[in-house]
């Protein structure tokens, strides 16, 4: 593994984990869209957390939006 493979799976792991992307940028001294471009395709099985954090900030049970 080189640092950059390291760095790469620290910013995928941050992004995956919920870590806000404008945070993750400032970690790794990247813009926001420059992050996106590249991490973007690491983002994986995160719709259904944004599902339930809409669902919860509309004030609705989960599955009553669907």
């Amino acid at each position: 593994m080189t640092p950059y493979d390291l760095r790469h799976a620290a910013v995928s792991t941050w992004l995956n984990a919920g870590v806000d992307p404008t945070q993750v940028a400032m970690w790794a001294d990247h813009g926001v869209e420059v992050l996106l471009a590249v991490y973007a395709k690491c983002i994986v099985g995160r719709d259904e957390i944004a599902r339930r954090r809409i669902e919860s900030i509309l004030g609705l049970e989960p599955g009553i939006g669907a």
